[in-house]
């Protein structure tokens, strides 16, 4: 099976099925579309617009391949495409600290889906044998394909669709993991609030306290200058999140795309940036859940879903908001300007997302189990655990 696949041309027969690596355009569409049969009756599952699920398998089209590599896996029972796995490489996660999740050896596998527990046995296998010929020593998982994108496996909250750029599962994935010998290694929690409610008086007092603070600015992005914008982000992304667990720093090609990707849903009073003497040190971005305007679309956009969405995107009214990212500098975050300062952007942001979105809750998220700086300035404005991502590992 090893040489089959570091020939990477080779079927490889097992059971009633086979698992074959992807060779064509008409492939990569199969991978995309598996999920649209194995999730048909589950509700909370949401349609990824096609275009972008491609996008983000194609190395042309996926500024991620700049500094990663990746195989891909079919397994088919029969003519139907019943299986699907990702095994990958990234060559910045080689050099980060190995303390830190990725490291010297360590290869990812993910967009794991699977008719049934032998099918997903297999492709799991069949990832950790492409590992194995490419040198790795040690496979962290379900990672699809970037940290930066959809890590972690959903292990809690099946019961209500994911926000913008979440992942969900079947609950039985789980088993099928550990089964085939992964231990937990690191969880990933998403935080829902209810915005309509004012936070705690505390709270209140800490952000009337920084209003008064001639040091601080709190201030919406200009979406006029947004590669500007985008490059004082960036610098505090970096620093704020470069000790955390899995982190890999984003580069100009992946930057770029996530431009383009995102923009269409930037509004500048859901974005903002905390200057301390002039000084930029924080940042908050808010995104309208666009899960919600394309879940009818069923993974099209044309030829009319298109101009529903542009209709949409000129002034969402949307339920849920998303707080993907937030930041503060390192030398602030022992701090208590690091929590006054957040807690001023969230407030913020909470006003303008109810008064001129119409919007009633809020994702915050994902947060590491072990950031207790964030969790605790999430437990203080009273918001709640929503879903549990997990990350597993195992030595190859």
């Amino acid at each position: 099976m090893r040489d089959a696949l570091a020939r990477g041309l080779s079927t490889v027969a097992t059971q009633d099925f086979t698992i074959r690596p992807i060779e064509s355009k008409a492939d990569r569409k199969k991978f995309v579309d598996l999920p649209f049969r194995l999730y048909a009756d589950d509700p909370n599952w949401v349609p990824p617009l096609k275009g972008e699920a491609l996008g983000l398998i194609t190395p042309e089209k996926n500024g991620w391949f700049s500094h990663a590599k990746a195989q891909l896996f079919l397994a088919e029972r029969r003519g139907t495409v019943v299986g699907r796995v990702s095994a990958h490489i990234d060559t910045l996660a080689l050099e980060m600290p190995s303390d830190q999740g990725f490291g010297p050896g360590c290869g990812q596998f993910g967009l794991l889906e699977a008719e049934d527990g032998a099918v997903a046995a297999a492709l799991i296998k069949t990832a950790e044998d492409w590992l194995r010929e490419q040198g790795m020593n040690r496979v962290l998982g379900p990672i699809s394909m970037s940290v930066w994108e959809e890590p972690g496996l959903l292990i809690q909250g099946y019961d209500h669709p994911p926000t913008i750029m979440m992942g969900h599962a079947k609950p039985e994935y789980r088993g099928w993991i550990e089964g085939a010998g992964y231990h937990p290694v690191k969880q990933l929690l998403t935080y829902e609030l209810d915005i309509r409610k004012e936070f705690p008086p505390l709270v209140q007092r800490i952000i009337k306290s920084g209003e008064k603070n001639p040091r601080i600015v709190v201030r919406e992005v200009n979406k006029k200058k947004f590669d500007e914008e985008a490059a004082i982000i960036l610098a505090i992304l970096n620093d704020a999140w470069s000790d955390n667990w899995g982190f890999v720093p984003l580069t100009p090609p992946e930057i770029k795309d996530v431009g383009v990707k995102l923009k269409p849903i930037v509004f500048n009073d859901l974005i903002r940036i905390a200057e301390l003497d002039g000084k930029p040190v924080a940042f908050m971005i808010t995104l309208p859940d666009l899960n919600e305007a394309i879940t009818p679309f069923k993974g099209n956009l044309f030829p009319f879903n298109v101009f529903k969405l542009l209709w949409w995107l000129r002034k969402p009214k949307v339920t849920t908001m998303r707080v993907p990212l937030m930041g503060v500098v390192k030398e602030l975050q022992a701090s208590r300007m690091a929590s006054q300062l957040a807690f001023m952007m969230i407030e913020y942001i909470r006003r303008t997302s109810v008064a001129n979105y119409g919007s009633t809750r809020s994702e915050i998220g994902w947060i590491l189990d072990d950031n207790q700086g964030m969790r605790s300035i999430a437990t203080t404005i009273n918001c709640e655990i929503n879903k549990v991502y997990q990350v597993y590992e195992k030595a190859l």
